[in-house]
């Protein structure tokens, strides 16, 4: 079946974290955080951070080597088959994706961008950070924030908001910009508050569970009514606590006495619910439009090939003390028709492996895609955790391979493992910042240096000597 034709319908379910991390040490357990235990097997995470420690010596550091929070991600998530796509980090705001296995070959035109609203746009502290990608052919984007601060910037907020959307673009014909996708969602430390109530009426609803009462007044619900483009995004009820400001390693708000500039006392923190979620399916174009238009053409598209997302977890974690803030967990059911049904490159082990000789794969091109002489096939543990993480790699062929042509390429003995144990291959294509082929699981065979080299004992009549 080709990726035009009628494509067969499946669900997804998305994971989506946000949290404020206050420059904390990430916990040692994220099991709850990416609910693992649940029956339902999760496909998509996609997680965003604010505030993850950006000293100028940490930040260089991270840069070379993954941060400490993107390290327990990976750690975590990568023995549960799941690998990191890709992510994104401008100073303290980081934003990741992580896939199961079988779904990798069907994300392609991975791309991500940054954009600074921090000191006048020229620092990193606040802003947006996004990802981009094509889901079975559906076009989503993921932008994390971290918005303005303090009870009375709530137009700022916007501000930079509409900002971050008009100066964030992609190198994608058809979605150049964050709200040409056919699903975005907004989410992050947008910072809107509550306004008006004083903090014993706050805090009294909030004990009481009776979040409804605090609800007209939280900023981000009050500026919908007034904003056209915020009426375009979509949000779950706030039936969970406000998830600002915690004392830390607890659940009782903030109790610190503030200081101000001359030694006074300040006010506490008002709780508020300042860690949202929010999602936008793309509007149909009006009928007067202009017929042949490419908006038009996506929304034909559309119809063709639906999108349908309904939330069915938008909650607060409270087990979590090392911030101020609480994570928020937005899960969602995507179902979709797909697009297309098979990976651009099939790959495949020859032969047998082991590293007592050079080894063979072959590949073969399925789909025109853009090809680059930078292309590689990477040798991966069953349980890699990115693309960056094989074992041993060797460049793809450097000049066009003709459609449905397998093509033949060499790994080096001496980079092979030594010990026997379960890989894969994968085709990495640069131009589309992703694999986009992988191969069934195959076994490489234990080498015979690996005995001369003391790695295994050596079988003499039987015995292990």
């Amino acid at each position: 079946m080709s990726a035009r034709q009628a494509g067969a319908k499946q669900t997804c379910r998305l994971h989506m974290v946000t949290w404020n991390v206050a420059t904390a040490e990430p916990p040692c357990d994220v099991t709850s955080l990416l609910q693992l235990d649940s029956r339902q097997a999760t496909d998509i995470y996609v997680i965003g951070l604010q505030e993850v420690s950006a000293t100028p010596v940490r930040y260089i550091s991270d840069l070379i080597m993954e941060d400490s929070w993107t390290h327990v991600l990976m750690d975590t998530l990568a023995p549960k088959g799941y690998v990191k796509v890709t992510s994104v980090r401008m100073q303290g705001l980081l934003i990741l994706l992580f896939a199961k296995q079988a779904h990798i070959p069907y994300i392609r035109d991975v791309q991500t961008t940054y954009t600074r609203t921090g000191i006048y746009g020229y620092w990193g502290n606040k802003g947006g950070v996004s990802i981009r990608f094509s889901f079975y052919g559906h076009m989503l984007c993921f932008l994390n924030c971290h918005l303005a601060a303090h009870m009375n910037y709530a137009l700022q907020r916007v501000d930079e908001f509409e900002y971050i959307l008009d100066t964030q673009d992609f190198d994608v014909n058809n979605t150049p910009n964050v709200l040409d996708h056919k699903v975005v969602f907004w989410f992050g430390d947008l910072n809107f508050r509550i306004s008006d109530h004083g903090m014993h009426f706050l805090r009294s609803s909030i004990e009481g569970g009776r979040y409804n009462l605090l609800w007209q007044k939280d900023q981000l619900t009050m500026m919908k009514k007034k904003e056209p483009l915020l009426q375009e995004f979509e949000e779950g009820p706030l039936q969970f606590k406000p998830t600002y400001k915690f004392d830390r390693f607890s659940e009782t708000y903030d109790s610190s006495i503030q200081k101000t500039w001359f030694g006074f006392n300040g006010k506490k923190r008002k709780p508020a619910w300042t860690d949202r979620i929010l999602w936008r399916i793309r509007p149909k174009v009006a009928e007067d439009d202009e017929e042949g238009s490419s908006t038009a053409s996506l929304v034909d598209d559309d119809d063709e090939y639906p999108l349908k997302v309904a939330q069915d977890v938008y909650n607060c974690n409270m087990e979590y003390g090392v911030s101020d803030h609480k994570p928020v967990i937005g899960i969602f059911t995507l179902e979709l028709r797909k697009k297309v049904e098979r990976p651009l490159v099939s790959v495949a082990a020859e032969g047998v492996w082991s590293a007592d000789d050079n080894a063979l794969a072959s590949y073969t091109i399925q789909e025109p895609f853009p090809a680059s002489t930078y292309d590689w096939v990477g040798l991966y543990k069953t349980d890699f955790k990115s693309p960056l993480d094989y074992v041993a790699f060797t460049w793809a062929k450097d000049y066009e391979v003709p459609i449905n042509d397998s093509v033949k390429v060499c790994m080096k003995g001496d980079d092979l493992p030594l010990l026997s144990g379960q890989y894969m291959l994968g085709y990495y294509s640069t131009n589309m910042q992703s694999i986009v082929g992988l191969s069934p699981t195959f076994v490489i065979q234990e080498s015979k240096l690996a005995v001369l080299e003391g790695l295994v004992p050596e079988d003499i009549n039987g015995l292990d000597k």
